[in-house]
């Protein structure tokens, strides 16, 4: 009981200090706003902003609390895989698709994320009580041959394309306003869609090539510091990919119209969730050998037994 009490109280206080950073930093770096919103819009807003950072601090306290890791390795990863999901990925593709940003809008998106993820970093570790460097006996979950991590990451790929455009055409695109948006038509059919695509923008399917990429090199140091079975890995990733990279969407965005926004948040957290499982799954079925055994964690059911953690 008084370790629940502690935990729900080390929770608050980062997803107030969160909030507090994301606020701070946005405002100083993003603000597009010159004119004072109304109390309404002012109030859904801020209540937006806390559900953004109770769903930030609930799926990282979980990762942080179930990681083998601590100290400064587990600060860097949660930094590295903080930046990498929320920033990085996403404007990745609002450089490719949005083309009237703000003059120095992107550069300044990549600034605000860099800090709010190393601030995060630091205080969602200390305060969860992982600072201090903890015997762990090291081993890989993803040990194999090069040639099955080419067979596999090429899996990877094809199962991110497939579920970006199915997710992208059957929701998103299927929404007159996200047309509009982006200045689309409507093929008659997604077999033609997909055909116009190669035709008009082969660069496209490439680009979320490398994303697919991207996305398993952010899994891996989840999959590889999560203790427990197979499944909290792919939970672990799944919500990091489907609902942490897409939370922000619920935020007003002047560079994105309400309508706009709920398509593609409605599309990005099914596709990124079912995705995150998919990468875990593919990247499961691993044999290694020579790895010493954990004795205060159970078989693995999906791992070879060899693997404890």
């Amino acid at each position: 009981m008084k370790v629940t009490i502690v935990t729900a109280i080390r929770f608050l206080a980062l997803t107030v200090l969160h909030f507090i950073c994301f606020v701070v930093v946005s405002g100083a770096l993003l603000s597009t706003q010159t004119a004072r919103p109304e109390p309404a819009q002012a109030g859904a807003t801020l209540l937006l902003l806390i559900i953004v950072s109770l769903i930030t601090t609930g799926i990282w306290t979980y990762i942080i609390l179930r990681s083998r890791w601590t100290g400064w390795k587990l600060i860097l990863t949660v930094f590295f895989v903080y930046f990498g999901v929320s920033t990085v990925m996403s404007q990745v593709e609002t450089a490719y698709f949005i083309t009237r940003l703000p003059p120095g809008m992107l550069p300044r998106l990549f600034l605000a994320g860099i800090i709010i993820a190393a601030v995060f970093a630091a205080l969602a570790v200390l305060l969860l009580g992982k600072i201090k460097p903890q015997p762990n006996f090291e081993y890989s979950r993803l040990t194999m041959p090069a040639r099955v991590w080419i067979a596999k990451l090429s899996l990877i790929v094809i199962a991110y394309i497939f579920l970006y455009f199915t997710f992208g055409y059957f929701i998103a695109w299927s929404s007159p306003a996200v047309r509009a948006y982006y200045g689309g038509s409507d093929p008659p059919g997604f077999i033609a869609h997909i055909m116009s695509l190669l035709r008009n923008e082969p660069q496209l399917f490439l680009l979320q090539a490398v994303r697919a990429l991207l996305w398993t090199a952010l899994a891996v140091p989840i999959i590889q510091m999560m203790k427990g079975k197979w499944w909290e890995a792919g939970l672990a990733v799944a919500l990091l990919f489907g609902v942490f990279m897409t939370a922000p969407l619920l935020l007003p965005n002047p560079l994105m119209p309400t309508e706009v926004r709920m398509a593609h948040l409605l599309e990005t957290s099914t596709s990124n969730f079912l995705f995150g499982w998919v990468v875990v799954f593919v990247l499961r079925s691993i044999r290694t050998a020579n790895v010493v055994p954990r004795p205060d964690d159970m078989p693995l059911r999906g791992w070879p037994e060899s693997h404890r953690g």
